[in-house]
């Protein structure tokens, strides 16, 4: 499986952005798919996932009620929009894909800048 991640740029404070993931090959074993975000010099941090069948959703504090994780099974994609959007967003974001069975994301997409300007 490999997975396409875009729609990043450069937006002021408050603004909004949607990223999309792609992924391409076999996803029927797909458990969660997710999105990271990494700073330079910083761990790379969880900031949404949802369930690739039951839709369950999960973020992390500082952007629920912000950004919202959906999917779409018959295009293999899944999303993150993002709105109110901080300075503090400003990352690079990865999506990132969980196997049944595995305990740990082993596939990621190859990152898109956010920039957020005040």
């Amino acid at each position: 499986v490999q997975l396409q991640a875009s729609g990043g740029g450069r937006v002021q404070a408050g603004d909004s952005l949607r990223l999309a993931c792609v992924a391409s090959g076999l996803t029927f074993n797909t458990l969660l798919m997710a999105w990271f975000r990494q700073t330079p010099g910083t761990e790379r941090e969880f900031v949404a996932s949802i369930g690739w069948y039951s839709g369950n959703t999960a973020y992390e504090e500082s952007v629920r009620g912000r950004f919202t994780i959906s999917k779409d099974n018959t295009k293999d994609t899944v999303y993150l929009e993002m709105n109110s959007l901080k300075p503090e967003d400003t990352a690079v974001y990865y999506c990132a894909r969980r196997q049944i069975g595995r305990s740990s994301y082993e596939w990621w997409g190859q990152g898109t800048q956010v920039t957020v300007s005040s």
